[in-house]
């Protein structure tokens, strides 16, 4: 399960663009915290600390002991993070107040573990879903999903139904959304055109 990364924080009054570009200069990230039993306000996060946890992580969806100055410490999950286009910094965080009892929706790394007997046949492993939609717990939440594939033949699919998620996990999308497929190579395509 996630282990909950440790982030300290401060409130922040300024906010329009020039003030929060002055902020990115001195360091800062912008961001913010809100939820049902939170008052939405303003906070800044050093963004270089966010930036290395961001780095250290398998996904964007991370659970934090938020510690903000003067209100004490919060568990918090990171909902989204705004990048800039061209450098790719952190330009601005958005946190969601939570407590253990909190549903939560994630985007999570999937694995696919294992040479499928289809490829070993000539087939090519196509994963279609990298990172898997699921709602669950915040002390349900999983780092990753792992999929074994070693089973699947020429022509087989891996659907969302056919995977086992951790206990309290549960993917938001249909089960017959195709996770991974054993596609033919193109030199069997091509003899099977030749053929025709």
């Amino acid at each position: 399960m996630a282990t909950k990364a440790s982030l300290k924080a401060a409130p922040r009054a300024r906010s329009g663009s020039g003030r929060l570009k002055q902020m990115r200069r001195e360091g800062w990230l912008p961001s913010v915290i809100y939820g049902r039993t939170v008052e939405a306000h303003n906070l800044k996060v050093d963004a270089k600390t966010f930036s290395d946890l961001l780095a250290h992580s398998s996904s964007e969806n991370i659970l934090i002991n938020l510690d903000v100055e003067g209100e004490g410490t919060r568990l918090a999950f990171l909902q989204s993070v705004q990048h800039d286009p061209l450098t790719g910094a952190a330009l601005h965080a958005d946190f969601l107040a939570i407590d253990e009892k909190t549903e939560i929706t994630a985007h999570i790394p999937t694995h696919l573990n294992g040479e499928p007997v289809g490829v070993k046949a000539g087939g090519i492993l196509e994963q279609y879903i990298h990172a898997l939609e699921i709602t669950c717990l915040p002390n349900d939440l999983p780092d990753t999903l792992e999929f074994d594939v070693t089973h699947l033949q020429e022509g087989d699919s891996l659907h969302i139904s056919d995977v086992k998620l951790p206990a309290g996990v549960r993917a938001t999308h249909a089960g017959e959304v195709v996770i991974a497929h054993i596609g033919k190579s193109g030199a069997a395509i091509s003899e099977a055109a030749a053929s025709a």
